[in-house]
């Protein structure tokens, strides 16, 4: 089923916000430079050393344990939802970075337990078993050593993608917590028995601005902030509405919501006063613009966290960490001088092309409304039935002028095969656009195969991944 609105004359669009994007360079060469720093202390606190093979071994030991005590605080510090952080290079990229610095976390923790194990071993002779259980046993605080790396490895293991597919959301999470303890372990581990913190005050110094800090940014935009704006602007669930089968919106009202300064495509964390719902922050987009009395998101039930959505009643406090998340208006990358002074954009001239797969639609119909220029969405769903918010889109593509093209893969006859050809077929100047895209990971890897054969430079295809 494909469905073309009429073309009416377009309303003037409004002014587009505009925000500069911090670039990779910058956080990325801030956190070398930190391992860097952490490279420095060890130098500076290790004169010499001695015993052979047995004395590197146990520095190499002492490098990689520093290395890894650096890499916690930094992996907190990316999942503390800095706003500037977030909006500037986006939460799916934090979420890789994160993922990937976790792996090498988890790496350097591993190889510091056996090189240190080692090279004591070596140095007294002993094998690595005896070894092991004189380190754990004998060595003050190496007990809660021990205990902070069981659960630093746990959530490693379960954060791997084979075994994060298979956990429940709510699950994942509460492993996760751990790993604050296992961080509060490892930093009473690392000053009692690091040599490098016993030689040098500067070097402790340095450990406790380090830490201190990758905690007060949790503890202000994780906790504090999100209370704060649940009291200040007294964030409540106003509406639970059912828009397709197994999708439903959730509007949440408040007073001044536009100082919060969430923009189209943006998303908050949200947590609901319910049963089920208080202990557990979910990413879910804003289904429509943000009005300075009114919130909504629109969810597909499908998790434990989704579903019971269904149950919210009005007037259930809400807490909202957020806004994040830079699927903007701001990632577009070309502004025709027409459109900058209220004029309609000519086809192909900083023209944006939306593509939205099953409950990815979400981000997109706030985008739709508001996007300004020469729009086209492409809605992909498994029915009919599945199109979810369609009366909205409709009435949108009318007052604007746009154009909203539905398909979907039963009956077979109404399928959008992603391919160039056919993108190219339905939007023949898809190669001059801005093209947004959000949908299920299969689906989004399709389409952004074949935006690339239809010609759509990398750098004008804005995705965000909110698999977490």
């Amino acid at each position: 089923m494909t469905t073309t609105t009429s073309t009416l004359p377009r309303s003037a669009p409004g002014r587009t916000r505009r925000r500069v994007r911090l670039p990779f360079s910058v956080p990325a060469a801030l956190v070398l430079l930190g391992a860097v720093a952490v490279l420095a202390l060890w130098w500076r606190t290790t004169p010499s050393v001695d015993g052979g093979l047995a004395g590197w071994t146990t520095e190499a030991g002492r490098i990689t344990g520093l290395l890894a005590g650096y890499g916690c605080a930094v992996l907190v510090g990316l999942m503390a939802r800095v706003p500037a952080l977030e909006r500037g290079v986006g939460a799916d990229r934090i979420a890789r970075w994160h993922a990937l610095g976790g792996r090498y976390t988890v790496s350097l923790v591993c190889a510091h337990a056996l090189l240190i194990i080692l090279g004591y071993g070596m140095t007294a002779h002993t094998d690595p078993v005896h070894e092991t259980a004189t380190v754990v046993f004998d060595y003050p605080e190496m007990l809660k050593g021990t205990v902070g790396f069981l659960l630093l490895l746990a959530a490693g293991l379960t954060s791997a993608r084979a075994a994060r597919r298979r956990l429940p959301y709510e699950l994942w999470h509460l492993i996760h917590l751990g790993f604050y303890l296992a961080l509060f372990l490892a930093f009473s581990h690392q000053l009692a028995n690091g040599a490098s913190f016993a030689a040098s005050p500067l070097a402790r110094t340095f450990w406790y601005a380090l830490y201190l800090s990758a905690a007060a940014l949790v503890l202000w935009f994780r906790v504090l902030t999100p209370v704060r704006h649940a009291l200040r602007h007294r964030l409540r669930v106003a509406d639970v509405t059912w828009e397709a089968p197994g999708v439903l919106s959730v509007t949440v009202a408040g007073r001044d919501l536009d100082r919060l300064g969430a923009e189209p495509g943006q998303f908050f964390r949200w947590r609901f006063a319910a049963r089920g719902l208080w202990w557990a922050a979910n990413p879910y987009s804003l289904s429509a613009p943000p009005r300075s009395d009114r919130l909504r998101i629109t969810v597909k039930a499908a998790g434990g966290h989704s579903a019971a959505l269904a149950r919210l009643r009005p007037g259930t406090r809400v807490f909202a960490e957020g806004p994040s998340g830079a699927l903007t208006a701001s990632r577009r990358r070309s502004l025709p001088s027409a459109s900058r002074h209220g004029r309609p954009a000519p086809a192909g001239r900083g023209g944006t092309l939306l593509l939205a797969g099953g409950v990815g639609i979400t981000p997109l119909r706030a985008l739709f409304e508001t996007l300004p220029g020469d729009v086209v969405l492409l809605y992909t769903a498994r029915r009919p039935e599945d199109l979810a918010l369609r009366g909205e889109l409709d009435a949108i593509a009318a007052a604007r002028g746009a154009r909203v093209l539905y398909f979907v893969d039963e009956p077979a006859a109404h399928r959008l095969t992603l391919t160039g050809r056919e993108l190219r077929r339905f939007v023949p100047d898809v190669a001059d656009r801005d093209v947004y895209l959000c949908g299920p990971p299969g689906m989004a890897a399709a389409a952004r195969t074949a935006l690339r054969d239809a010609g759509v430079p990398r750098g004008r295809v804005h995705h965000e991944s909110f698999e977490f």
